[in-house]
């Protein structure tokens, strides 16, 4: 890969102005991606104003790929569903135009997507590079021109054992007994990189002992001719797997191509699905957050982006090891992706339901006679739907994944399937919640999305008969009241929600003795409080927080009545719990003064401030404060001064600041803070950007170069679903 890599950066960085797009060309499977990953990670952080990294895939979805460049290139969760695509496509230009840019267009099939695509990018005669990956010849030579085409290799014999001992030991030796045998494993691999990266994985996970290694020696199968069959290799490595994880790899094969999945929906996923060992001493959640670390340590899951934090953000997989997962699912009857819906006959684990069905609807007679026993559904075509009745067929139902379909009402039928334990899906949250939501004894997650922007301040009203849900375990929607449990049913038939761990966005509840004793452990908290101007905002017991001692995630948001207004400064009577990890704080309007009460968290390691959430000229950090915090983003803020000192903030790896109109600079000490590795600045002054380019030249000097201060275009200000979850 090194020599593949100066080779490639030798093509890329020839001394031309004008737009060049230089093609990766290769069988799948080489390492095509993996080498234009290490050249965008490694080498144009500080030469292009502008990247964007999009995966094109063999079934090629405009909508989608438009969607994944704005994304790349605003570095935002730009939220642009109901755009077209004539929209979508301007706003891409508009964010190239007058910019050095360097874009990759991993795995483009076919010459007619490129020509989709390519009017799309600009030439300003200022050097800008697109990377286009390809399994075609005749693709890349459309592209790019023969000087611009570079062929991917096979790696060698020596080359090939190199990489596998640095996946297997890292930095050690390989011990000797262990050498023979591992070079004959290694020339098995066939020089393909995602061979190695699997029996890499799978060796890295066994015990290193010699009768293991002979034993893969043995198994691995090599192609009868000089083809290869990656497949092969699948399926011995999976074979291999133990059983508690062979569900969830599979499971894998639900999503579509290149899809990344988050990780916190992929556990909630797993657990609904009962893939999930339970263990006596962690949640259903941790034992899955387990699993798919083991997976990721195997290489079966790759990661795709990874929290400040440093969990797993997104996941997915391969397009060969998805392949494999598709095929052994239907072997198994684990899972059935359809486009049509009569042709689910078979009694699957899991259906993939891929196409519109608005017109097939009439057509899937199901009727009395035909009982489904499929205990999971997920959609992945985007439309709306009122009409789902065939769902009451799958009598066993315990999944329902339809975030991707918009129903204009509550759909009734989802209450029928008793056994549901988890719903995904799009309300346009106009009426209450049905309270006959209650009959679903089993649920344990459920997520109502709002589905269009100028729904994110529409309103639903949850049932008094939520009290009544003792599985619960995640209830998550946009902006929901939720009953206070004394006012909601006088005390009758409440239930402790002891299994609840994740609740948001609830509006304006009393957070009483009462709640926090029957939910003892939340984890994940999302709240929102609209000022009414007569409400005392000691009724809502802000610092009954302190009690809640297993959360680690809070975002609290204030709201005035009128949107076009801020609301009132909130008087201090915040408490956290200690072993709050993350804390977003929107419009409390608090004195910097009194910042130390954020600042003592000794566990906080993301801080974002938004809409005022401290006030004042001045903001002076003490001694002691922020240990760990790695994150900090300040959104619009009327402070000016900022005095700190690089031992007040020794962690802090990323600053965020947007909307800082009147902040006159970064203090030169943020700069010498050794684990600062980006600053992100969006509509900020003319000074302050200085400053941060002033930091950046320092970093430079020293050789940082990984080092960046990113700009943001304007016009960015808009709420996301998962913002605010």
């Amino acid at each position: 890969m090194g020599d593949d890599f100066m080779k490639f950066r030798k093509l890329l960085t020839k001394p031309y102005s004008k737009l060049t797009v230089v093609s990766i060309v290769g069988m799948g499977d080489i390492g095509k991606t993996t080498l234009a990953k290490k050249f965008y990670d490694e080498f144009t952080a500080h030469r292009f104003d502008v990247r964007a990294w999009v995966t094109v895939s063999q079934e090629y979805r405009e909508q989608e790929v438009l969607k994944q460049l704005l994304n790349s290139i605003r570095g935002l969760n730009y939220e642009s569903r109901e755009e077209s695509t004539e929209k979508l496509a301007e706003n891409v230009s508009k964010s190239l135009k007058d910019k050095r840019f360097f874009i990759v267009m991993d795995d483009v099939w076919k010459i007619k997507t490129w020509n989709r695509v390519k009017n799309l990018f600009p030439d300003s005669n200022n050097g800008s590079r697109i990377i286009l990956t390809t399994r075609e010849p005749r693709v890349a030579r459309h592209a790019s021109c023969v000087f611009h085409c570079y062929h991917m290799r096979s790696l060698s014999v020596e080359e090939s054992w190199k990489l596998l001992q640095r996946m297997v030991f890292g930095e050690k030796e390989c011990p000797p007994q262990l050498v023979n045998i591992g070079r004959a494993i290694s020339g098995k691999c066939k020089g393909l990189p995602l061979v190695f990266v699997l029996i890499g994985g799978l060796l890295y996970k066994a015990k290193k002992k010699l009768d293991y290694w002979k034993y893969v020696a043995r198994n691995l199968r090599s192609s009868r001719n000089t083809d290869y069959n990656i497949l092969d290799f699948i399926v011995f490595i999976y074979n291999q797997l133990p059983h508690h994880l062979r569900a969830c790899f599979l499971y894998m094969g639900v999503l579509l191509e290149d899809y990344e999945i988050r990780r916190s929906k992929l556990t909630k996923l797993w657990v609904a699905n009962r893939f999930i060992k339970p263990d006596r001493s962690k949640s259903l959640e941790e034992v899955a957050e387990e699993y798919l670390k083991d997976l990721v340590d195997r290489n079966l899951i790759v990661v795709g982006q990874w929290s400040y934090s440093g969990e797993i953000k997104t996941c997915s997989i391969h397009d060969s090891v998805r392949y494999f997962c598709l095929m052994k699912s239907k072997q198994e009857k684990f899972n059935s992706d359809v486009d049509y819906l009569p042709g689910v006959h078979d009694n699957f684990r899991q259906v993939s339901i891929l196409t519109d069905l608005k017109n097939q609807i009439p057509k899937f007679a199901l009727g009395d006679n035909l009982d489904l026993c499929v205990p999971s559904v997920t959609f992945f075509f985007r439309n709306s739907l009122n009409d789902i009745h065939f769902i009451t067929n799958f009598w066993l139902l315990r999944v329902l994944d339809a975030l991707t379909i918009r129903f204009e009402e509550f759909p009734v039928e989802i209450v029928e399937p008793v056994n549901l334990r988890y719903i995904a899906l799009t309300y346009w949250m106009k009426h209450r919640f049905p309270a006959s939501i209650a009959k679903l004894c089993n649920l344990e997650t459920l997520i109502v999305n709002p589905g269009k922007f100028r729904s994110i301040f529409n309103t639903s009203f949850l049932s008094p008969e939520i009290w009544k849900m003792a599985r619960l375990r995640h209830l998550l929607f946009m902006r929901s009241y939720m009953p206070h449990p004394t006012d909601a049913l006088m005390g009758r038939n409440i239930v402790s929600l002891e299994n609840l761990q994740t609740l948001g966005n609830v509006i304006n509840f009393r957070w009483t003795k009462e709640v926090h004793d029957m939910m003892p452990n939340l984890k994940k908290l999302v709240i929102s409080f609209e000022h009414d101007g007569q409400t005392k905002w000691s009724s809502y017991c802000f610092d009954n927080f302190v009690y809640l001692h297993q959360l680690e995630i809070l975002k609290c948001f204030f709201f005035a009545k009128s949107y076009l207004k801020y609301q009132d400064p909130l008087p201090v009577k915040f408490a956290f719990p200690q072993k709050l990890k993350r804390l977003t704080l929107s419009g409390c309007r608090i004195s910097w003064k009194n910042m130390t009460i954020v600042g003592s968290l000794s566990n906080l390691e993301v801080l974002k401030l938004k809409f005022h959430a401290f006030e004042g000229p001045v903001w002076e950090t003490n001694d002691g404060e922020f240990r760990r915090l790695k994150l900090l983003l300040i959104h619009m803020t009327d402070l000016e001064h900022w005095k700190v000192d690089e031992t007040h903030l020794p962690s802090l790896q990323h600053l965020s600041l947007r909307y800082c109109y009147n902040l006159v600079e970064i203090p030169s000490r943020i700069g010498k803070i050794p684990t600062l590795k980006e600053i992100k600045l969006c509509e900020c002054s003319t000074s302050l950007v200085s400053s941060a380019k002033v930091i950046r030249e320092e970093h430079w000097k020293l050789g940082n170069f990984e080092f960046q201060v990113r700009l943001f275009p304007l016009g960015l200000r808009h709420y996301t679903f998962s913002s605010m979850l």
